[in-house]
């Protein structure tokens, strides 16, 4: 691992040694995370304390005002670790960024390409432990009507790897207050190079089609959206034949104000994830607790400070399902710097700005 720390710091050096400083970007970004989930007794998720920062720092050159190549890493350290980085991922991708369309390339942050898909799709923990996304993404955005697909290749098939992929695909159109917006992917798991494991073949498919009504612009809400949607899957083991076919009912409902926020999520529907005692969370990247019929989560938010460059947030989580409510408490601070938007920083309002000063 240091020596890959080391390769990367000499391409460094190399590319600003060759690149004037108008060329010359760069980013850098460290992510603290706190995640204590409470679900002792539940039969879908397991009580559990995640924490750790991540360091993500990146260098690239810029042509033509639309070409970008970037590379750097993202280096993780769980809190009480022995380790000083237990999880490393080296960023290198090529961005384009046009007014209409943009294109990533390579290995790239997914936060700056999938951070809108439901929990349904990624839990919590997905940003934290698989930073990055290893493929290609494309996306149409006009006036924030946009469509774009993407594919994330998560896993080289080898003699002790499975093959694994993913192939997603999401979009968005505003009809002045009201919105629709789709969301899907599909992700393939398959056997290991030799011998062929064709029982272990498996197929996760995920669709999610709302409807939506967004008043922010009309009041002096950061958000204030709610939305309706049918979420449809398709679940196989090829060795067995016959789909699974989930289907379910999912509502949102989003409220900010000058610091305070509240998230609703509701799912009424039939069970999901049926193969998850056979394949966990390599098959199954959402949120474990939608293999309950009935499921509502309902986050009650403090920003206590939020910006383009800081953000810490602290957020209480209320699970109801199984006639029970579960709790969870997250906590996140970030401080985040963009040459490209060095010019662009601004801070939001809080409740409590004069208390600070």
């Amino acid at each position: 691992m240091k020596k890959g720390i080391v390769i990367l710091l000499l391409i460094f050096e190399g590319v600003v040694m060759h690149v004037s400083s108008q060329d010359f970007l760069w980013k850098a970004g460290v992510y603290n995370f706190f995640d204590n989930a409470e679900f002792a007794g539940s039969k879908f998720n397991i009580p559990q304390t995640m924490a750790g920062v991540h360091l993500a720092p990146e260098i690239g050159m810029l042509w033509d005002d639309n070409h970008r190549i970037f590379a750097g890493f993202d280096a993780m350290h769980e809190y009480g670790s022995d380790k000083a980085v237990d999880f490393f991922d080296p960023i290198v991708y090529y961005h384009f960024a046009g007014k209409q369309f943009r294109f990533f390339a390579g290995a790239f942050p997914r936060k700056q390409v999938l951070d809108k898909y439901p929990r349904i799709f990624f839990q919590d923990s997905i940003n934290n432990y698989r930073p990055t996304v290893t493929g290609v993404f494309w996306e149409y955005d006009s006036g924030g009507n946009y469509m774009n697909v993407w594919l994330d290749w998560v896993s080289r098939q080898t003699h002790t790897r499975r093959e694994s992929f993913f192939l997603g695909w999401s979009g968005k159109y505003n009809l002045q207050l009201f919105y629709g917006q789709h969301f899907g992917y599909m992700l393939h798991f398959a056997g290991v190079m030799e011998p062929v494991i064709h029982e272990g073949l498996h197929d996760n498919i995920l669709t999610l089609t709302s409807l939506g009504l967004d008043l922010s612009s009309k009041t002096n809400f950061e958000q204030l959206e709610a939305n309706i949607g049918w979420a449809a899957g398709l679940e196989r083991n090829r060795s067995l034949g016959d789909w699974h076919r989930p289907q379910g009912f999912l509502s949102e409902v989003k409220v900010e104000y000058k610091g305070l926020a509240l998230y609703n999520t509701f799912y009424k529907g039939q069970s999901r994830q049926i193969f998850r005692n056979d394949c966990g969370s390599d098959l199954y990247w959402g949120d474990p607790m939608y293999q309950a019929k009935t499921y509502n989560r309902t986050d009650c938010s403090i920003l206590f400070y939020k910006s383009d460059v800081v953000n810490i947030k602290m957020t209480w989580s209320l699970h109801f399902t199984e006639r029970t409510m579960y709790h969870q408490q997250l906590f996140s601070a970030s401080f985040e710097l963009d040459h490209l938007k060095k010019s662009k920083q601004k801070k939001y309002a809080c409740l409590w700005d004069n208390w600070l000063k």
